[in-house]
């Protein structure tokens, strides 16, 4: 059976990845975004940043604080604000469960990834997180150091 390529539509825009170390990731979530056009061209270029954002339910609806997407040059006329707020699409049903996981239980909603998908549309994945205490965080990097150095001892055959 032939190999399938990968497909060229996806690819990553914009990551966190101190999200891990920050929080205690529960689950997540893929959600799409309603973006301008100016801001779907920045995108294509490589020009956003998610590690300062948050996403926050507020009247009924999911939103991105604080994302930024740089402005496009060719679209200096009709543009686009860099650090607005941005909508992002989840079902009903989801909504209700991001709602509660962030009023009643405490947690916070993290942007993980922004990507484009498959069909060449941008989504990002949220995180449903709990923020780490700096004893917690000392606790996961020992482990992983503990996890890297029995790699080494396995790999020298020791």
């Amino acid at each position: 059976m032939a190999q399938t390529k990968s497909d060229p539509n996806y690819r990553i825009i914009a990551e966190y990845r101190r999200a891990r170390y920050d929080y205690a990731i529960e689950s997540d979530i893929e959600c799409g975004v309603m973006l301008m056009g100016s801001e779907v061209k920045s995108l294509r270029e490589k020009s956003g940043n998610i590690a300062e954002s948050y996403a926050a339910v507020e009247e009924g609806e999911l939103w991105l604080v604080n994302s930024y997407i740089a402005p496009y040059e060719q679209a200096q006329t009709w543009g686009h604000l860099e650090k607005r707020r941005r909508k992002l699409l989840v079902s009903k049903r989801e909504l209700s469960r991001l709602w509660n996981a962030t009023q009643r239980e405490g947690m916070t909603l993290v942007p993980l990834v922004m990507y484009f998908n498959h069909v060449g549309r941008v989504k990002i994945k949220l995180g449903i997180a709990k923020g780490k205490k700096n004893h917690d965080k000392r606790a996961t990097e020992a482990k992983r150091d503990w996890g890297r150095q029995k790699q080494r001892l396995l790999k020298q055959g020791i």
